[in-house]
């Protein structure tokens, strides 16, 4: 599984978002991009990190940013979520794992003791030219746009 490192090429993708539309990163060039991955749709930390995106949601465009969610649920399950919560971006489905395989965003996780392969939750910051900015490792679900926000000025 590859790493992807701040300052490298963000591997491009395409994928099928909620509403069944297919969403590629190259569509998004010459915009900044919050790519985010997360393990399931309406748990309770992906839930906070989605909606904490979707409340600041007119602030991350008016400064420029784009979001796209990526996970390895159906898109059925991704458009149950977006209804839910009033999703205002694009989900990706990634049911064959293509996409968190190629960010490196999938492997063993544990939760409650048990050992199990999962998407882990990171968020990928990406520029205008389509390299990784800065990489999220440890997102605040509650806080996520927060980060995005001082993430970007420190480099102004």
């Amino acid at each position: 599984m590859a790493t992807i490192k701040e300052g490298s090429k963000a591997p491009d993708f395409t994928g099928t978002d909620q509403n069944g539309n297919t969403v590629s990163l190259h569509d998004f060039k010459g915009k900044k991009v919050v790519l985010y991955f997360y393990p399931k749709d309406d748990t309770p930390g992906c839930t906070a990190q989605a909606c904490n995106l979707r409340d600041n949601y007119s602030d991350l465009l008016k400064k420029g940013y784009q979001v796209i969610g990526v996970s390895t649920d159906s898109v059925k399950s991704h458009k149950k979520f977006e209804t839910k919560y009033e999703l205002p971006f694009p989900l990706i489905a990634d049911e064959d794992k293509a996409i968190v395989e190629k960010y490196g965003v999938y492997g063993e996780k544990t939760f409650m003791g048990k050992t199990h392969m999962g998407t882990i939750r990171t968020t990928f910051l990406i520029d205008e030219e389509g390299s990784v900015y800065k990489v999220l490792d440890k997102p605040d679900t509650k806080n996520q746009t927060q980060q995005v926000f001082e993430a970007w000025e420190a480099a102004s």
